[in-house]
């Protein structure tokens, strides 16, 4: 969970530096942000392994940042940034959360308006004063005004991606317990919502007072906000709250069904049980006063005249009734994906190289990655050249030889023009395994002009995936208009997938979208837009949208066998 507070230090000292006009440190601060933020394990243990030297081999951690890193683990600030925040009176953390406003537009409406804060902002943008200041305009005040709202709800709920490990790394805690039977998450993490508000954990348990001691000395709380005998609510790193509910073990499926929701889902439950002349509760299903189900879910399900729904079903969207004609989905399964179809190397924008993703790869167990580095007019993420590409294409088949079980496709994402055209030549996509399509810039077209460039884009042989297709940032940047029926098929006709990116502000396409593609007849990639080796492990998020999408393996290329994935790559 420190990795979380010191990623999230270190961007907000690279906004305040960006803002002063330092040169280069802006840049060395995000870098390390990633970096810490990608880890997989602890930042603490990391240091306790090996001190300061071990912080240091952390890509883009030099030592003068490794001496930060090692005063926030031991003593839980920065004395630093505080100087910094102090010498800014602007309010950085909030304002940086509005999609558009950069640090240099943030100190503009400063020094011209006076902004200092998210209500004064609201306020200058409603009077129409920020649309007459230079490189803004009436629609840039509209999209501000719209991003005020997305910065908002940011602060109210957390995105998944962040909430899961906290959740994981809880639940694990519990579990050395020898009070604890049982813990596990619920609520709509459970579901796995992309977005969580509270981190609900249940625990069965005969003796709760036991785990009510040993939860609040989880030795990442901050503070304890509640403390009851069978319930409690601690504040964690970064001010996430997590709540605990302690059952009796007689009563887990019930409990776990209960508190998993949706509330809508088990309201449909309750109307079956009553026709049925039973009652359901947190407690069992109850006829008259005997409990017939309360120790697994599946025997709450199976008392109601059901098959298990899995909880990412459980959104009132048509599962009970599929459920009751035994046409429920065989979800895609976390063990099913054979590979990752999205990752950038140090030859574009991402921190490691071609043969450190390979490793990583198979040490995932994967039969086949594309390393899919940017190639078009995208400077920001270094987008590679045509000479660049000969000489990543040339290493990936070098480093083949090394990974005879490991499929490596030599891949691109190209820009999409406004045009329609893809930012590449023929030459240059023809020697690419797997060719992703996706729009990097000029987000504000009509919802016309979007979906005739995507479905242009289309008509171009060498594309085979539309990459995050609607562009959207969770709590960031809403989706570029679009027609998505329009969209899904055209993609169907021309046998393109649609990727699920999983990278946690992505999760694009969502789990509504994805399912409507399905239901088109559009297949789906899922893939991590790893930058480093450990983003792939957010492969778990795009399988859980998949999951919410009602999505099976065959609707998933993920999950084809080689030999079938590689007649489809060849459309």
């Amino acid at each position: 969970m420190k990795n979380q507070e010191i990623t999230a230090i270190f961007f907000e000292i690279a906004d305040i530096l960006e803002m002063q006009n330092v040169q280069w440190k802006p840049r060395a601060y995000r870098k390390a942000a990633m970096a810490i933020e990608s880890l997989s394990e602890p930042i603490e243990d990391v240091y306790k392994k090996g001190g300061k030297k071990a912080l240091e081999a952390i890509p883009g951690v030099g030592e003068n940042i490794a001496k930060k890193i090692e005063e926030i683990i031991k003593t839980g600030k920065l004395h630093y940034f505080e100087k910094l925040k102090k010498s800014m009176p602007i309010d950085v953390e909030a304002l940086g959360a509005v999609p558009g406003l950069g640090p240099k537009k943030t100190v503009q409406l400063y020094k011209k308006l006076g902004i200092k804060n998210l209500d004064d902002l609201k306020k200058a943008a409603l009077q129409h004063r920020i649309r007459h200041l230079p490189g803004f305009g009436e629609k840039t005040e509209e999209e501000i005004l719209k991003g005020i709202s997305l910065a908002k709800r940011a602060g109210e709920r957390m995105l998944l991606g962040l909430a899961l490990p906290v959740a994981k790394e809880v639940k694990s805690y519990l579990e050395k317990s020898k009070a604890v039977k049982a813990a596990e998450p619920a609520g709509s993490l459970r579901r796995r919502m992309e977005t969580i508000g509270d981190i609900d954990i249940l625990v069965a348990s005969n003796k709760p007072k036991t785990v009510m001691d040993y939860f609040t000395a989880v030795p990442s709380v901050r503070k304890v906000l509640a403390k009851g005998s069978t319930k409690a609510s601690v504040w964690v790193e970064n001010n996430l709250q997590v709540d605990i509910r302690v059952i009796k073990p007689k009563q887990w499926g019930s409990a776990l069904q209960y508190f998993t929701g949706s509330k809508q889902h088990s309201i449909e439950l309750r109307k079956i049980a009553l026709k049925k002349g039973l009652k359901l509760s947190e407690y069992g299903v109850f006829k008259g006063k005997r409990v017939i189900a309360s120790k697994s879910e599946e025997d709450v399900y199976r008392a109601l005249g059901l098959p298990y729904i899995e909880p990412e079903l459980r959104e009132n969207r048509g599962e009970i009734e599929a459920a009751r004609h035994s046409k429920l989905p065989r979800l895609i399964g976390y063990d099913d994906i054979k590979g990752d179809f999205q990752m950038h190397t140090t030859y574009s924008d991402g921190n490691n190289g071609v043969e450190e993703m390979a490793n990583a790869a198979k040490r995932l167990g994967y039969g086949f990655i594309a390393i899919t580095d940017h190639v078009g007019a995208l400077a920001i993420a270094h987008a590679m050249s045509k000479k660049t590409i000969e000489r990543q294409f040339r290493e990936i088949e070098r480093i083949q030889k090394k990974f005879p079980r490991l499929r490596i496709f030599k891949g691109m994402e190209v820009d999409i023009k406004k045009n329609g055209q893809l930012n590449a030549a023929s030459d240059v996509l023809r020697k690419a395994d797997v060719v992703y399509g996706s729009i990097h810039h000029g987000f504000k077209g009509a919802e016309r002009e979007n979906s005739n460039r995507i479905c242009k884009a289309f008509e171009n042989k060498y594309i085979q995936i539309l990459g995050h297709p609607t562009n959207r940032k969770i709590n960031e940047r809403n989706p570029i208009a679009l027609n998505l029926d329009t969209v899904f098929e055209k993609a169907k006709q021309n046998n393109i997938a649609l990727e699920i990116n999983a990278m946690p502000n992505r999760l694009d396409l969502n789990d509504v979208n994805s399912k409507a593609a399905i239901e088109t007849g559009c297949k789906l990639a899922i893939g991590t837009d790893a930058h480093s080796t450990e983003h792939l492990r957010y492969i778990e998020l795009g399988i859980a949208t998949a999951r919410r999408a009602w999505a099976e393996k065959k609707n998933i290329i993920n999950a084809l066998p080689l030999k079938k994935l590689e007649r489809f790559l060849q459309r």
